[in-house]
């Protein structure tokens, strides 16, 4: 919600020979801050290739669309994780609007790591469940959201008030909104598609509203 802070001036005015103050408001509107979390568009799972694979044909018509659904939001930055993926899904949006991406190391997805004969839902669900637990090679959701969620802060206080693309991944921007609110949990990370946009409004680091922009 915009905060409102009402500032009174008094001015002095002459009225048949008397002198009288008359109150003046003047509203100062603290403009709360919009973070875009765009989940990338569809990528094929290439081994090795975490850091590097970009979209499939799918994935670059739903980039278009993700320009499309976010022309007119009149953003300011577009930030993104290293990955190619998400970078790609937003670059169509920033070149539209003449914006450079700002790559954010620590906005890079959560590495889950060997993960044995589990299957990678029940993988999932137990990183989830432990947030302390990692598996070997992979990292926990208590370190992914801590690093992650640390961008989050650095942006909400060097860019109050602005609008903000961010460019993720499922895991890893459940995790950062986990942060903040604990209801974004295993169960939100399955529900969201490929890609997918949540709108969110901030009252500085508190997390006011969350709204689901994305149309399949």
């Amino acid at each position: 919600m915009e905060l409102k802070r009402v500032l009174f001036f008094f001015n002095p005015i002459k009225w048949k020979g008397c002198w009288f103050m008359t109150a003046n408001s003047v509203h100062h509107l603290k403009r709360n801050t919009i973070l875009y979390f765009v989940r990338h568009a569809e990528s094929p799972y290439e081994e090795g290739r975490e850091r590097t694979r970009g979209l499939s044909c799918q994935g670059l018509a739903d980039a278009l669309a993700v320009k499309d659904r976010l022309l007119g939001e009149g953003i300011d930055l577009y930030i993104s994780s290293p990955y190619e993926r998400a970078v790609r899904t937003i670059r169509d949006a920033a070149d539209s609007a003449g914006r450079e991406i700002i790559i954010e190391e620590d906005l890079r997805e959560r590495e889950i790591g060997q993960i044995g004969r589990l299957s990678f839902q029940e993988a999932k669900q137990k990183v989830y469940g432990d947030a302390a637990f990692a598996f070997p090679g992979g990292e926990s959701s208590l370190k992914a959201r801590h690093r992650a969620a640390q961008v989050i802060r650095k942006l909400l206080d060097e860019h109050a008030g602005k609008r903000i693309v961010i460019g993720t991944h499922g895991d890893i921007m459940t995790l950062m909104l986990g942060e903040f609110d604990p209801r974004f949990d295993y169960a939100f990370w399955e529900s969201t598609s490929i890609p997918d946009i949540y709108k969110t409004e901030w009252e500085g680091e508190t997390l006011r509203q969350v709204t689901r922009i994305w149309k399949e």
